[in-house]
Order: structure tokens, then sequence, then C-alpha cells
């Protein structure tokens, strides 16, 4: 007679949830997003329901600190939102699950933490020496301009595109990738 092992096979939505949320850790620390603002935000948006703060602690494993600090990041950034649920004192979060808002919210985002500062020290640089004479000061303006040039343009793009709804520009993207 042959016996029979149980076995203990483990929730693959599970592990492919927790993989997930691992990954997404790892590629926003390769994005200059921290490892654990990331993995909270994996987290919520694959979460069927809204997740306390003591949820996403126990989830990851992370402080009440760790955990609160990067919860009011994404909420910052809008890519989390609060929300109340009637007879809790807890306070609960979700994340924007719809891919395209949540790419404009992460474009808008980084245009205003990371292009904007750029083209101010681009525009001061080239304020304070536009009147120097030579040719290393004419070059190095020139390199400024093209650079402020190319910053503009990508701007003005990420406005658009973060203004557009998703139905217009996916057919103009594909069209340009033809």
């Amino acid at each position: 007679m042959k016996i029979m092992k149980e076995s203990k096979t483990a929730d693959p939505l599970q592990e492919a949830r927790d993989e997930f949320v691992s990954q997404w850790g790892a590629i926003g620390s390769a994005w200059g997003i921290n490892r654990t603002m990331a993995q909270i935000h994996a987290l919520l948006i694959t979460a069927p329901a809204p997740l306390s703060t003591d949820e996403v602690m126990a989830e990851l494993k992370i402080s009440r600190g760790n955990a609160h600090s990067n919860l009011r990041d994404l909420v910052s950034w809008g890519l989390v939102r609060s929300v109340v649920r009637k007879g809790e004192r807890k306070e609960f979060f979700e994340a924007e699950k719809d891919v395209w808002r949540m790419f404009c919210i992460v474009i808008r985002e980084r245009r205003r933490r990371e292009l904007r500062p750029a083209l101010a020290i681009l525009n001061d640089c080239s304020e304070r020496t536009k009147g120097l004479k030579g040719n290393d000061a004419l070059a190095f303006n020139k390199q400024l301009k093209a650079l402020s040039d190319f910053l503009q343009l990508a701007d003005r793009v990420i406005t658009r595109i973060s203004q557009s709804e998703q139905s217009k520009m996916v057919p103009l993207a594909l069209k340009l990738l033809k």
C-alpha cells in the first residue's frame, strides 16, 4: 500500500503576487524610487480591497514608521488615496488602478520633481554666462541651449500626454511606432 504524502502546495496567486511586489520594488529602485514605496504601491495596485497601515506592515514585514511615511508619499504623488470605511477608526488605502491614469500621474510628478528643476538650473547657468566671451563660453552656452531646448520639448510632450485621454494617445503612439 502506497502512503501518499500530503501536498502543501502554496497558493499560486499569492506566490505570483509576492513575486510581483518584490520585483516592482526592485524596478522602483532602478527608477530612483524608494524600494519600500514601490513595494507598497505594488501591494495596493494588486489588492482586491483597500488595506490598512497594519495590513501593509504585516504583508511587507515593515515598521509602522516606514509604512506610514511611504503611504504618505504615495498619497502626495496621487497614486494612492485614503479611504474611510464606515464604522472603522483605521485609515485604509487604495491605489489608482487605471494604468493610463497611473502613468500620467507618474510622468507629471517626475516632470515636477526632476525635469522642471533641471530646466531651472540650465536657465540659471545660461543667464549667468550669456555675456561671457570666448570659445569655451560659446560652446558651454550652445550645449546648455541644446539641453534646454530638449527638456522644454520633453516638458511640452509630457504636459500634452498627461492631459490627454488614453483613447486618443494610444493610436497615435502606435502610428509613431510603425
